[in-house]
């Protein structure tokens, strides 16, 4: 099997090495590829160096499948290219997730739905992944109606620039700004860029996704997304209102039995997830289970998760996994 990492040099690509080599895919070649100006360049892995390559070199050597973290406008441009040398493309970007004609992939829940002929497969927001996780044994039990849904989003997701602000403002140094406004200490209703409708792209994306990835475009979804200086993971309220009744333990029993969940609710000894906690971890883990006092047919909940790990690099690899499991 040889595999490409499109984008090894950056955040995500970084974290996606450290997981192939922690699940132990079988690899037989491994490229590492990046931007012309790292190409030459030396990285690590499991102990040997790999000199990074371009994406022409790359595409010309047709690996068997690429993982790509290199951003929306070298995912349109490249993608289709190592697809048209019969690549299979695992893409991390926002490029093709809303094209009609590629899957939105979490393995979990519609990995089912991958085939052979799928050359480019998309990789959802890293909010949303963690959130379908949750609500998909739900959603099949229950049907859920609406959903109200506040993010608290790691300075991760911006990315190296955001992690430098946060470290130079809270060592009261003068900091190359990612955000329009300071970070540390702070908290902005403001993640990726305003749309005309005053709702943001990563609001929109937890949307259009959900309805995707759930196959239900009636769900009422409405989000806010919000930046705080938190390195470790996303956290998120979600209000879920179903159109069947239900009981607490019973849902609390469905999330406990879904694969790559984890319950973390006990108000008694104050455990809930926390992202302090999360980071590095590869599930999800959901705590604050309870019924809404204000609506009987709804419940609130709270959904943690390492974006770098289940948000981003895991489940891009879960894909290909599963890919190779199935042979497809």
């Amino acid at each position: 099997m040889k595999v490409a990492v499109v984008g090894a040099t950056g955040m995500v690509g970084h974290v996606m090495l450290e997981v192939l080599a922690e699940r132990k895919l079988p690899i037989t070649e491994l490229l590492l590829v990046a931007s012309e100006r790292s190409v030459g360049k030396e990285m690590e892995f499991e102990g040997k160096s790999y000199s990074i390559i371009g994406l022409e070199t790359a595409v010309a050597a047709k690996p068997d499948i690429a993982l790509f973290s290199a951003g929306g406008e070298t995912s349109l441009e490249w993608a289709p290219k190592f697809a048209a040398v019969g690549t299979t493309v695992i893409d991390n970007s926002s490029a093709w997730r809303m094209d009609p004609s590629k899957k939105l992939i979490v393995p979990e829940i519609n990995g089912d739905q991958l085939t052979a002929e799928d050359k480019i497969i998309a990789n959802p927001n890293c909010s949303t992944i963690q959130m379908v996780l949750a609500l998909a044994p739900l959603h099949k039990a229950y049907s859920i109606k609406r959903l109200i849904i506040s993010t608290y989003q790691s300075i991760t997701g911006t990315g190296v620039k955001a992690v430098a602000q946060l470290k130079d403002e809270a060592e009261g140094k003068p900091a190359d700004m990612a955000y329009p406004h300071p970070i540390h200490k702070n908290a902005l209703p403001h993640c990726d860029v305003f749309l005309e409708n005053d709702y943001t792209k990563e609001e929109m994306k937890l949307v259009h996704e959900t309805h995707k990835i759930l196959g239900d475009d009636s769900l009422g979804i409405t989000a806010t997304a919000i930046r705080i200086p938190v390195v470790g993971g996303h956290s998120e309220c979600v209000n879920i209102e179903f159109e069947k009744s239900f009981e607490i333990e019973d849902i609390r029993g469905l999330l406990d039995e879904s694969p790559g969940v984890i319950v973390q609710d006990n108000p008694k000894t104050n455990t809930y997830p926390m992202p302090i906690y999360a980071e590095g971890k590869d599930e999800v883990f959901v705590g604050r289970i309870r019924r809404d006092t204000s609506h009987h047919n709804a419940i609130n909940m709270w959904i943690v998760a390492d974006n770098l790990r289940k948000g981003a690099a895991t489940n891009t690899i879960q894909i290909a996994e599963y890919l190779m499991a199935n042979k497809l």
